[in-house]
């Protein structure tokens, strides 16, 4: 049989296309975007919150996922993907896939504020009406798989100050610094282990923050008794900056404004 033959690239080039562009006017005082209210899979993003200068204190852990979870378990696709245009609505898969470690079952927990069991995204709404901040716990390689902005995007939505795990996946870990969410590791992995479902964790010294140096942390069992340990970060001063900010879109909105 002859070898088969083809071409690599087109003998006469690619065709440019339609050149779509349309530059944006030098006056956009009178440009508004408008999206219905009753919108379903659209939604105007509001800018988060810029850091208030306080630390964070007596925070609940909303999650403490057991093994793996990743942005999948952080954030479902599927049919969930219609809403990607709608930050509140999308909020809704929030760590629907993830395991509990204290019970073993996927995407639900105990709400800290009144003692019932609920979804993680019915909790975390809970606590995002409630203006409750908190903080979610896990393992190793966290945010691993899918580089989808959504899985920073949801927690940062719906009131998380800080992540602390094991280890992240590099991506996800980006991600949750251009939200501004405080992406930490344990110093000694251990402490993992000795965190409960009704402890609080607070997170010390913020504005000390500074490239390298361990954020000091604070785990206060319901008895009184507390822990104190580190998690390590590794935010450059740009990162401190969106932190501060409240995300990386705040510091270019404001440049831009």
């Amino acid at each position: 049989l002859p070898e088969p033959v083809g071409e690599e690239l087109p003998a006469l080039g690619f065709t440019p296309g339609e050149n779509t562009f349309v530059s944006p006017p030098q006056d956009r005082s009178g440009i508004s975007v408008k999206v219905s209210p009753t919108s379903d899979r659209l939604q105007l993003l509001e800018p988060f919150a810029a850091w208030d200068g306080a630390d964070y204190l007596d925070l609940p852990i909303l999650l403490k996922a057991q093994g793996k979870c990743t942005t999948d378990h952080i954030s479902m696709a599927g049919p969930w993907l219609k809403y990607r245009g709608h930050l509140e609505n999308i909020s809704g898969n929030l760590f629907l896939g993830a395991i509990n470690a204290f019970t073993g079952v996927a995407g639900q927990g105990k709400d800290q504020l009144d003692g019932t069991t609920k979804s993680f995204p019915d909790i975390a709404k809970h606590y995002h009406e409630a203006g409750q901040r908190w903080v979610a716990v896990g393992d190793e390689n966290w945010g691993e798989g899918s580089s989808r902005e959504h899985a920073a995007m949801e927690p940062r939505f719906r009131g998380a100050t800080a992540i602390i795990v094991r280890s992240f996946a590099r991506i996800h870990e980006a991600n949750l610094k251009k939200q501004g969410v405080l992406a930490l590791t344990f110093a000694e992995p251990e402490i993992y282990d000795v965190i409960g479902e009704d402890d609080r964790i607070s997170i010390l010294g913020l504005a000390d923050l500074e490239p390298g140096k361990p954020v000091e942390c604070m785990l206060t069992k319901p008895d009184g008794t507390s822990i104190t340990f580190l998690g390590n970060q590794t935010m450059s001063p740009e990162h401190i900056d969106w932190f501060r900010a409240g995300s990386a879109l705040n510091i270019i909105r404001a440049r831009t404004a």
